[in-house]
């Protein structure tokens, strides 16, 4: 797949280019055509900031869960004697999350790449996807035993992973490479966002448990609707790959041999993205049992305010900043060595002044590695006819982590009576994705 100089001139005027409604640009670039064209007209920002409103959704319905809701909900359900029970049931319920994500990422971006719907290939998937997350969330609220609560919130990852997985392939479908960094850093500053938002509505503004799952999902849903208003460049039925279950499985193997890129950025992914999690997932935890915070949660909501700022600043100042420059790479480097920093600095000094330093530089490692490496990651990618299902590869590196975190961490604290090795491995993993990235060549 041929793709454009990031450090060229805009080609959007160019011929073989048209402009669509709504800011879309479709063209010729790659020598393909309709919707396996690789885009040339910068998009608009109206549709940055659709784009950037339907993932602030998205993030406060899935981080105010993890990082608050659903801790909570198991805590008040177990009554454990012993808190590291607690712990390991939330981690069990994540890994169990975890491997739903696994499945439903890849099938359902390939089942968006055959969609020839005159809605568009990806307006419809995400559309089920934000009903399915909503609908389980409500539910979610009302469950009282441990494996309803499991069963809800497996659910609802599912309705994560169909939501997201047809929105990343938007980026790939209708943002030139030359803004790649910059719209990528519009998809993960709101992630920080909405951690807050969304901690804040739940413990400041709405009372319960029920009340808190049913706003996060009627946001979810309004939160979407100005994308879902956004032109979508439809897949003719000629161009229709044939739809067989033995296809599509067959297709979710992309050979790290044949394409090694590809490759090494997965596996950074995933190596960053479970030192994160690490860092982040059990903070609450760590705040009521490691710090023996008397304010945990309102000293959750601090740090996590502090995150949200270095990861907006990161995130779109250094997304814009690799666009110029064209180069991904170091950016990517430098991100994974800032949060390695920030998880050695709460293993060795557990103290709160540090936490708040080390959630500083967590999040603006982070910010700028998920703007970077999103950038990247659709550079990298095989062919222009299954960016859905290979972004939905590359998107269980960063989905999984999330929910497989947990269980890696509960199980440290279980061996070790303390958080120190769960901030050990944080730095390893970040370290480590460090070193994979290294090896990509394809791109600076």
């Amino acid at each position: 797949m041929t793709r454009i100089d990031p450090g060229a001139p805009d080609p959007g005027a160019g011929p073989g280019a048209a402009p669509g409604p709504h800011g879309i640009g479709v063209g010729t670039a790659s020598g393909a055509v309709g919707a396996f064209a690789e885009p040339v007209r910068r998009v608009s920002a109206g549709w940055i900031a659709a784009f950037a409103t339907v993932w602030f959704g998205v993030w406060m319905a899935q981080l105010t869960p993890v990082q608050l809701l659903l801790p909570a909900q198991i805590d008040a359900e177990l009554h454990p004697e012993n808190w590291v029970d607690s712990v390991l049931a939330f981690g069990v319920i994540s890994g169990i999350a975890a491997v739903a994500t696994i499945i439903a990422y890849p099938l359902t971006g390939a089942m968006s790449d055959r969609t020839t719907s005159r809605f568009g290939r990806r307006r419809p998937w995400i559309a089920i996807g934000a009903l399915v997350f909503a609908l389980s969330l409500v539910l979610l609220g009302f469950q009282t035993e441990i494996w309803a609560i499991g069963a809800a919130w497996v659910a609802a990852s599912v309705g994560f992973c169909i939501m997201t997985a047809a929105l990343t392939a938007t980026i790939s479908d209708q943002v030139p490479v030359g803004q790649r960094g910059f719209v990528s850093g519009w998809m993960s500053a709101p992630q920080a966002v909405g951690i807050i938002a969304g901690l804040l509505l739940v413990t400041e503004l709405v009372a319960g448990q029920v009340a808190g799952y049913a706003v996060l999902a009627l946001l979810l849903v309004l939160l979407a609707v100005p994308f879902l208003l956004r032109r979508d460049q439809p897949l003719l039925a000629a161009d229709r790959a044939r739809v067989t279950a033995r296809g599509i499985l067959s297709s979710l193997w992309i050979s790290p041999r044949r394409y090694p890129d590809f490759g090494w950025t997965l596996l950074s992914r995933v190596l960053v993205s479970v030192g994160n999690a690490l860092g982040t997932s059990l903070l609450l935890y760590f705040l009521m049992f490691g710090l023996k915070d008397e304010h945990a949660e309102d000293d959750l909501i601090v740090l996590t305010l502090i995150y949200m700022v270095f990861v907006v600043l990161a995130s779109l100042g250094l997304g814009r900043w690799s666009d110029r420059t064209g180069k991904r790479r170091v950016f990517v480097f430098v991100a994974s060595g800032l949060q390695a920093l920030a998880a050695l600095l709460l293993a060795l000094v557990p103290d709160l002044t540090v936490a708040m330093i080390a959630a500083g530089l967590l999040g603006a490692g982070y910010g700028c590695f998920l703007s970077v490496d999103q950038a990247l990651a659709t550079q990298v990618l095989p062919d222009a006819a299954s960016r859905g299902k290979d972004l939905g590869i590359m998107n269980i590196a960063s989905a999984v982590p999330q929910a497989i975190a947990p269980l890696i961490g509960a199980a440290a604290v279980v061996l070790t009576g303390s958080f120190v090795l769960v901030f050990v491995l944080s730095a390893a993993f970040a370290a480590a994705g460090a070193f994979a990235v290294a090896r990509v060549r394809s791109v600076a």
